[in-house]
């Protein structure tokens, strides 16, 4: 799993995003090491508790517009992203995601779809898909307006708004906002308290708050699939991909 890494100590499954040249942007490769990460957590008696970091100076930093275009069905590709989400949220174990630096697009969504956010002072979040001509995905449309309200959300995902820790955690986006020097210490001891608890009363509590919410999530996650097949070849979306590709 060069992109990811995986280790299990302590009750804790910790997972690094491993591409810290490119912000751990999303690339296909990522995608895959991410869901095999994911499923060898969810076997693993010995994992329970997650906690979902990326390694160098961010998080994610959303989709890796310097890839080549994939070849092939986008439906095929788009729905092994959104997987990502299905799997943190399928996982009997409780995900703490531990955000540092860009947490954009892709990488918000990452986030989104954990159990527990605990954010370090320098993260920013932001949902640019718009912006660019794109479909948000990762079941954000559903997801989102849960956490921050319809309203906010509509600003973030229609403008595009890059959102500091503090506003992040004073909208409810993020559960805990502690020192960049802080984070990983942090959301390892939630793990661990996470982790000595009764594991089957820890899942079903997860369970029976997600209830309501999966069946929408699984509706959201299709909608965003029609949207995002929808957009992704405008001119806008090449151009504004060209754009990207040509910076430093």
């Amino acid at each position: 799993m060069g992109t990811v890494e995986l280790t299990v100590a302590e009750g804790v499954a910790l997972v690094w995003l491993n591409r810290p040249d490119r912000l751990n942007a999303v690339s296909p490769e990522l995608v895959d090491d991410l869901l095999g990460a994911l499923d060898a957590i969810a076997a693993d008696e010995n994992a329970r508790a997650v906690v979902l970091a990326g390694r160098g100076r961010a998080f994610c930093a959303g989709h890796d517009l310097k890839e080549p275009a994939g070849d092939g069905d986008s439906r095929v590709r788009l729905e092994r992203l959104q997987d990502v989400t299905r799997k943190l949220r399928g996982l009997p174990q409780p995900v703490i995601a531990a955000v540092h630096g860009y947490a954009i697009g892709a990488g918000a969504e990452f986030a989104l779809g954990c159990d527990l956010v605990v954010a370090a002072d320098d993260a920013v979040f932001a949902f640019p898909e718009a912006t660019l001509g794109l479909s948000v995905t990762g079941a954000a449309s559903r997801l989102l307006p849960l956490l921050i309200g319809p309203a906010k959300a509509k600003e973030l995902v229609l403008l595009g708004e890059r959102v500091d820790a503090a506003a992040a955690k004073g909208m409810g986006l993020v559960n805990k906002l502690v020192a960049r020097d802080e984070l990983l210490e942090f959301a390892f001891a939630w793990a661990r308290r996470l982790a000595e608890q009764p594991p089957a009363a820890v899942t079903l509590a997860k369970r029976a708050i997600d209830r309501g919410v999966d069946s929408a999530v699984e509706t959201a996650l299709e909608l965003e699939i029609s949207h995002a097949l929808l957009t992704e070849h405008t001119p806008e979306v090449a151009r504004t991909t060209a754009e990207f590709r040509t910076r430093g």
